[in-house]
C-alpha cells in the first residue's frame, strides 16, 4: 500500500508546481537570447562598415576605353591611389565608353563641379616623352581636384592632360580665324619669344567655316593681353623677299618645331586697357597681316594702269617719297567692269587703299571725308601714281605716290566702278621700254649709208696700217735671226766678264788699291808738313828770302 500511494503523491506535487507557474507572471529574460542579439549587432555593424568604407560612386565617360580594364584601373591624384574602376560599358547609343569607379570616402571631397579627370599613359609628343612609368603598371587615370563648392558625381575623361591647372591664375581667350592652320591643343603662346600661356581647345565650326582656339594666358602675363592686341601664327621661322626687300624672322625653339601663337600690340597704337575673360580676338596668319587689320580707317581709290602690272601683288605698299600711307587691296579688281569714257584704251584696275592710321593719327582724329578732298586738290597739283621696282632680284613693284611738275595735261576727274580713280603716269619698265623706242627711232632716222661708206674707208685704211706692221714685224723678225744681232750677247757677257775683272782690281783686297792707299796718306803728311811753311808765307812773304825776319830793312849807302 505504502509503495502505490508513493508516486500519486508525487504527481500532485508536480501538478501543484505546473499550476503555480502557469498562473505567475514572467519577471525577467533567460540568458540564451543574448546571443542571437549579439549576433544582429554584429552583422548590422559589418554591412555598415563595409557601406561606409565603399566610398563614393561617380560615372566617368570618354570617347574610347583604350587602357581601361574594370577593377584593375586605378584613380589617382598627385601619384596617390583614391579610387578604381569597377566597370566598363558602353553607352546606349554606343558612341562613348561609360565607367562606373569607386571613389575612396577621403577623396569625396575632391569630387567638383570643376574637378577634371584624364588618362596617363606613354605619350610621344612634341614636347618630349611622357608617362614611361605606365610601361609596366598600365595606364591609370589621374584626377585633379576643383575649386567650386558644387559637388558632382558625372565627369568626362580627357585623352589629354589639361594645359592649366585648375585655379591658377591666369586669363582665357578666344580666338577665331579662317585659317587651316595646324595649333593643336598644348601648343605655346608666346609674346617676344617667351612662352606666357598655351593653347587648351581647338575646335572647326563647320557652320561659320571658323577655326575656333580656346587660350590661356598665365599671371602675371595676361596683363600684356589689351583691346589694341593681336595676334598671328608663328612658323617658326618665316623667310620673305618681296618688294620690301629680305626679311628673316625667327620665333622660339619649340615654335620652331611645332609652331604656336604669339601676340603683341603694333607700334602705330597705343598699349590700350585691359581685357575681361573670354574676349574675342581675330587670328591673323603673320605679323604683316595683323597689322593691316590694326588699318580699319582707309579710302579706297582706283588706279587705272595702262602698263604691265605683272610684279604686282595683293599687300604691296603704297609709298610716298619712301614713307608707307596705304596698302594694295586687289590686283586686278572689278576686272570686267565698264572702263571711262576718257579712256582710249583697256587699262588693269588695280584696288588700293590710302591708311592715315599708319601717319600715327588716332581714329578720332580721321576725318575721311576731309582726306578725300585734299587727296583731290593735289591731284590737280600734280600727284600722280606710277609702279616702281621695289626688289630686282624678284621683280616685285610697289605703288609710288608723288609730285610730278612735268605734266602737260590737266586732271580729269573719273570714277571707276564707284571709286575714285587716282591718277597714274607710267613708270619702271614703262619708261624704259619708252627709253628704248625713242633710242631706236633716232637709230632709224640716222643715214646710214654714208656712215657705211666711212666705215668701209676706215677698214680698208686700217688693213693697210696692219700691212705696214706686218712688214715691220718681218724686218725685226729678220733682224733678230741674223747670226751678228744673236751675237751681241756673247759679246755683252765678255764686255761684262772684262769690267767684272777690272772692278776687282780696285778692291780693297787688291795690291793696286792698297799702294794707292799708301800714296795718299804719304800726300796727306806732306801737305801737313807744308801747312806751316804756308802759313808763315801768307803772314810774311820776306820769309822766303830772309832768314831772320826781325832785322830791319838794309839802308843802302853810298860807296865811299
Amino acid at each position: 500500500m505504502a509503495n502505490d500511494s508513493t508516486p500519486q503523491n508525487t504527481s500532485n506535487a508536480e501538478n501543484n508546481e505546473l499550476h503555480k507557474a502557469k498562473s505567475s507572471p514572467q519577471t525577467r529574460l533567460s540568458p540564451i537570447w543574448i546571443v542571437p542579439l549579439v549576433a544582429v549587432i554584429i552583422g548590422l555593424w559589418l554591412v555598415y562598415d563595409n557601406y561606409s568604407s565603399r566610398g563614393t560612386m561617380v560615372t566617368l565617360t570618354m570617347d574610347s576605353a583604350e587602357g581601361i580594364e574594370a577593377g584593375s584601373t586605378l584613380i589617382r591624384s598627385r601619384n596617390v591611389e583614391i579610387g578604381r574602376v569597377q566597370s566598363v560599358r558602353l553607352s546606349d547609343d554606343l558612341s562613348h565608353a561609360v565607367m562606373m569607379a569607386q571613389i575612396q570616402p577621403e577623396a569625396e571631397a575632391m569630387l567638383r563641379e570643376d574637378s577634371r579627370f584624364w588618362v596617363v599613359k606613354p605619350r610621344i609628343g612634341r614636347e618630349g616623352i611622357s608617362g614611361l612609368g605606365t610601361v609596366l603598371s598600365g595606364a591609370y587615370i589621374q584626377l585633379e581636384p576643383g575649386q567650386s563648392e558644387e559637388p558632382k558625381r558625372e565627369f568626362e575623361v580627357s585623352d589629354l592632360p589639361p594645359v592649366a591647372p585648375a585655379g591658377q591664375a591666369g586669363l582665357q581667350i578666344s580666338l577665331v580665324s579662317q585659317l587651316g592652320n595646324s595649333l593643336r591643343v598644348g601648343d605655346p603662346v608666346s609674346y617676344q619669344g617667351y612662352t606666357v600661356g598655351r593653347v587648351e581647345d581647338a575646335r572647326f565650326d563647320a557652320d561659320t567655316r571658323t577655326m575656333h582656339h580656346q587660350v590661356f594666358i598665365e599671371e602675371p602675363y595676361a596683363q600684356l593681353v589689351t583691346d589694341s592686341t593681336r595676334f598671328w601664327t608663328a612658323s617658326g621661322v618665316d623667310f620673305r623677299l618681296d618688294a620690301d626687300g629680305v626679311r628673316v624672322n625667327v620665333e622660339s625653339l619649340e615654335a620652331l618645331l611645332g609652331g604656336g601663337v604669339t601676340f603683341g600690340v603694333p607700334e602705330d597704337l597705343p598699349m590700350g586697357k585691359p581685357v575681361e575673360a573670354n574676349t574675342r580676338f581675330n587670328l591673323y596668319a603673320d605679323e604683316d597681316t595683323a597689322r593691316e587689320g590694326t588699318f580699319n580707317r582707309y579710302l579706297e581709290y582706283v588706279l587705272l594702269v595702262d602698263d604691265t602690272v605683272r610684279g604686282l601683288s595683293r599687300g604691296a605698299p603704297v609709298e610716298f617719297r619712301g614713307v608707307r600711307i596705304g596698302t594694295v587691296a586687289a590686283v586686278p579688281w572689278n576686272f570686267t567692269a565698264p572702263q571711262p569714257d576718257s579712256r582710249a584704251r583697256f587699262a588693269i584696275p588695280v584696288l588700293i587703299r590710302i591708311e592715315p592710321q599708319r601717319l600715327g593719327i588716332e581714329n578720332t582724329d580721321i576725318d575721311l571725308e576731309e582726306w578725300d578732298n585734299r587727296f583731290k586738290r593735289m591731284f590737280g597739283l600734280g600727284l600722280r601714281a606710277s609702279l616702281k621696282n621695289g626688289n630686282l632680284l624678284t621683280g616685285a613693284l610697289f605703288v609710288d605716290l608723288n609730285f610730278r611738275r612735268d605734266l602737260t595735261d590737266e586732271y580729269v576727274a573719273e570714277v571707276f566702278s564707284e571709286r575714285t580713280v587716282f591718277p597714274t603716269v607710267a613708270g619702271g619698265f614703262a619708261q624704259i621700254q619708252a627709253q628704248v623706242t625713242s633710242l631706236l627711232e633716232k637709230l632709224n632716222a640716222l643715214e646710214v649709208e654714208p656712215l657705211i661708206a666711212g666705215l668701209d674707208r676706215n677698214l680698208q685704211a686700217s688693213e693697210s696700217v696692219l700691212n705696214e706692221v706686218r712688214a715691220v714685224s718681218a724686218s725685226i723678225n729678220q733682224l733678230l735671226n741674223d747670226p751678228e744681232t744673236q751675237a751681241i750677247g756673247s759679246n755683252l757677257n765678255g764686255t761684262l766678264e772684262e769690267l767684272r775683272s777690272t772692278l776687282q782690281g780696285v778692291s780693297p783686297s787688291s795690291p793696286a788699291y792698297q799702294e794707292l792707299t799708301g800714296a795718299i796718306e804719304r800726300l796727306d803728311r806732306l801737305m801737313r808738313d807744308l801747312q806751316p811753311l804756308t802759313r808763315t808765307l801768307n803772314e810774311n812773304p820776306r820769309a822766303l828770302l830772309f832768314d831772320n825776319l826781325e832785322t830791319q830793312d838794309p839802308i843802302p849807302r853810298a860807296p865811299r
